[in-house]
């Protein structure tokens, strides 16, 4: 398919709505972050918020894997140095959980990077710490 065919294509995708069950998940993600924030609140290490975040999908009945290993492969060759994302939900949904003063557009980048070497449409960069969780959550959709 020539370049420009493959990028309008993708241009499509970006704007193609996620689907009910991805949308689903995705109420059941941010509404496990904001339980966990009004629990806690900001101040803790980034590990008790993974730890916390995961048993609240769990609650709602929510498969997740953490510290997941994602391989990179180009020109037929998997490199040892893969990366690892810190949770995913339903096999589905990214999440990059993050316990910090300010957002490094270097961590946007991450998600955005494990996004497309996943082939995933749907990840969440939260940043637990902040005064109103609301501030703390962005959405990428890829």
């Amino acid at each position: 398919m020539p370049q420009r065919h493959k990028d309008a294509k993708k241009h499509e995708d970006i704007f193609k709505p996620i689907s009910k069950e991805l949308e689903r998940i995705r109420k059941l993600v941010v509404d496990a972050a904001y339980t966990v924030h009004y629990n806690l609140g900001p101040g803790l290490l980034e590990k008790v918020y993974e730890v916390c975040f995961c048993h609240e999908l769990q609650k709602r009945g929510l498969k997740f894997r953490r510290q997941v290993y994602i391989p990179i492969v180009y020109d037929d060759i998997e490199f040892s140095e893969g990366l690892r994302l810190d949770v995913i939900v339903e096999e589905e949904v990214i999440c990059e959980l993050k316990a910090i003063e300010t957002v490094n557009p270097v961590w946007e980048a991450q998600i955005i990077s494990h996004l497309k070497l996943t082939d995933k449409r749907l990840g969440y960069l939260i940043n637990f710490n902040v005064s109103r969780i609301k501030n703390g959550i962005r959405r990428f959709v890829n």
